[in-house]
């Protein structure tokens, strides 16, 4: 949801911006924008960070094949953790950018653009506050939104797979259930590797600016600062993808759903048996984030089936 958000405000803007060389929405844009860039970073870095956690208690866990479904306001509250905790780390964004005015040298016009500098107006606790969060930006980001979810992730599947080497009790783990652990295992790495491949170029970028921007250019930093955003973009557009494509009863789901709403949602006789079948296959499938019991029988009665 959060990389929709993205792409569905951040994405005109910046190309507005391109285009016209206009801020759409002004100041408010230069503050926003940034703010929700880095909540996104924020929200997967701390949700890999989730499942990483999740996929050791799996391995973990004594009777992982009957391991109970979480309950759904467990599962709210840890969202609520990652979403406040990532978007209460991106405040100083808010304020550490501004709207500003240059006269381009090639057309003669005023071109608006985002800058990086607290505003004068702020309290002096405040302001010296942000001018330090600017100062250690760069490692900010490096080590909380980079190192952090790939090192956790990785540590978390050395972990577990050492875990399962060493498990020899568990015959049910070379069966379903494991090829199921096996799968959202790869999932994760998966979604990881996507993550580091599209921060990385920014952290490249801002450790090269930091130690080089004298000698820099603006168009040459605006140009650096476009593909930075244009990683964030593709990583927002791939993750759900990648999601719907490598979590079967995931993809399964939406499929369903996709069809409903084509559909209208009316009752099909005819395709009642297909339709009991897919709900007794996703049911009795894992979810990306918890594992179903096994030893409970599907509830057969329940979706109206012949049996």
């Amino acid at each position: 949801f959060w990389d929709f958000l993205i792409l569905f405000f951040c994405l005109p803007v910046v190309i507005f911006n391109e285009i016209t060389k206009k801020r759409l929405l002004g100041d408010v844009s230069c503050r926003i924008v940034p703010f929700m860039e880095v909540s996104s970073l924020g929200v997967t870095t701390f949700s890999l960070c989730a499942l990483g956690i999740d996929r050791f208690h799996a391995a973990t866990s004594p009777q992982a094949s009957t391991r109970p479904i979480e309950q759904c306001q467990s599962i709210i509250a840890k969202l609520a953790v990652i979403w406040v905790g990532s978007m209460t780390l991106s405040v100083p964004e808010i304020l550490l950018w501004q709207l500003a005015q240059d006269t381009s040298p090639v057309s003669g016009g005023v071109t608006e653009y985002c800058t990086m500098k607290p505003s004068s107006n702020l309290p002096e606790s405040i302001y010296s506050l942000v001018l330090t969060y600017q100062n250690a930006r760069m490692w900010w980001y490096f080590g909380c939104y980079f190192c952090l979810p790939v090192l956790f992730t990785v540590s978390c599947q050395l972990v577990t797979r050492r875990i399962r080497g060493t498990d020899k009790k568990s015959e049910c783990r070379a069966t379903k259930h494991g090829q199921c652990e096996g799968h959202l295992n790869c999932t994760i790495i998966a979604l990881t590797v996507i993550y580091g491949l599209c921060t990385t170029p920014e952290n490249v970028c801002n450790i090269v600016v930091a130690y080089m921007s004298p000698d820099m250019s603006k168009q040459t930093l605006d140009l650096l600062n476009l593909i930075n955003q244009f990683f964030l973009f593709f990583k927002c557009s791939v993750t759900p993808v990648l999601l719907l494509c490598l979590c079967r009863p995931l993809g399964q789901a939406f499929m369903d759903c996709c069809c409903c709403c084509c559909e209208g949602c009316g009752p099909d006789t005819s395709s009642s048996e297909s339709s009991a079948d897919s709900k007794l296959k996703t049911e009795m499938s894992s979810s990306i984030f918890f594992d179903k019991p096994r030893e409970t029988p599907p509830p057969l009665l329940a979706l109206g089936t012949p049996c």
